[in-house]
């Protein structure tokens, strides 16, 4: 594996910007900066919100000559829209614009989007088992020790891998959200986070955590959706039907850097559903499907862990464990009420693929998880 791995998101960009300027969106760290420089052939055209010398050229319109321009962490400046739309209808024919961010870029665009129409939006995640081009349970293994941020992950030490971990939530939460909200109690904010992992595979209760915190509700759901867009958390709706008497209300949140998850069990499945998002996305920004990603629990206690739905079908059905075991309850109900659905359950330590009468692959990890992009 090599450092200088091109990133799958990379021919997708380069494509899409003959066309549009091109919004790349993803958590901090996970690769964007690199993904541009590589793009633009060195550091010619690349302008960063936050180096001030930068932002005097940007505010001065001074820009570099260059056929690509790469805007990143612009959010961060108030008129960052309009500056845009002027920019992107007046350039010259070849002019490329490429704005990337720690925070999501189409949550920012509402309240009266002036670019609609002129951007493609493309989010960049972590790294997984398909992009690293793996099979083989040492990758797996890898992923689960490191995380799937580039820099961890190819260092291969869980004391930087730890070090990394505890530098990025500071780092989160003292630049990312506290110069793009107005949030005054980041003490807090950062309890809140250190709260979270804890809480991952289960659906997430506001009231519950409120207490453990000591905020009000409003507030609690204010922070989480803050957690959202900086992307250090992303939450799943419940999936329901009339098929199905599914819970409707609370959500399940799991976090892109899935090591802050101490116990082996939640984080493997929040390693799944990292796997699953990505690939749920790439379908969505490159390909176009309605695709979402979901779970599955009904009011009887049986669940599923994660549901993906194109166009509100289910059409993929995955349920995780530790280790080998016969089809899980939830998932053969699951698969019995929609049989044309595909039904995975994967094992972190599996070393057998056997499909269940029903239809139900059980399956080592690294069977699924290698096809998604």
């Amino acid at each position: 594996m090599t450092r200088m791995l091109e990133r799958y998101l990379t021919p997708v960009v380069r494509e899409d910007l003959r066309e549009k300027m091109v919004f790349l969106g993803g958590p901090r760290q996970v690769g964007k900066t690199t993904l541009s420089k590589q793009l633009l052939g060195g550091s010619a055209g690349y302008l960063n919100w936050d180096a001030s010398e930068h932002r005097a050229l940007l505010l001065k319109r001074e820009l570099p000559k260059s056929s690509l321009w790469v805007f990143d962490e612009f959010h961060k400046y108030r008129g960052w829209r309009n500056y845009l739309k002027g920019l992107y209808d007046t350039r010259q024919s070849g002019q490329q614009i490429l704005v990337t961010g720690s925070a999501r870029l189409d949550w920012y665009r509402y309240g009266g989007d002036s670019l609609q129409g002129r951007y493609h939006f493309l989010r960049l995640y972590p790294l997984t088992m398909k992009e690293l081009g793996s099979t083989a349970p040492d990758c797996l293994e890898s992923l689960m020790r490191f995380g799937g941020f580039p820099e961890p992950f190819f260092k291969a030490s869980e004391r930087a891998a730890q070090r990394w971990s505890n530098q990025y939530r500071s780092r989160l939460i003292q630049e990312d959200i506290g110069s793009i909200e107005n949030l005054s109690d980041l003490g807090r904010l950062e309890l809140l986070a250190t709260a979270l992992p804890d809480k991952v595979g289960s659906p997430l209760s506001v009231n519950s955590l409120r207490e453990d915190i000591q905020v009000s509700p409003a507030t609690l759901s204010k922070w989480l959706d803050v957690f959202e867009r900086t992307y250090a958390i992303f939450r799943l709706l419940p999936f329901g039907s009339p098929k199905l008497r599914a819970v409707k209300k609370e959500r399940k949140h799991y976090h892109f850097d899935w090591t802050v998850v101490s116990t082996p069990g939640p984080r493997f499945e929040n390693l799944v559903a990292v796997h699953l998002l990505k690939w749920v996305h790439y379908q969505h920004d490159v390909e176009g499907r309605e695709m979402e990603l979901c779970y599955f629990r009904d009011v009887d206690g049986r669940e599923v862990d994660f549901v993906v739905v194109e166009r509100r079908k289910p059409i993929l059905a995955v349920e995780c464990k530790l280790s080998e075991m016969s089809a899980d309850r939830g998932i053969s109900y699951f698969k019995a009420k929609f049989p044309a659905v595909e039904a995975w359950q994967i094992a972190l330590n599996a070393t057998s693929h056997r499909q269940t009468a029903t239809g139900i692959e059980l399956a080592p990890a690294t069977v699924l998880l290698s096809r998604l992009q």
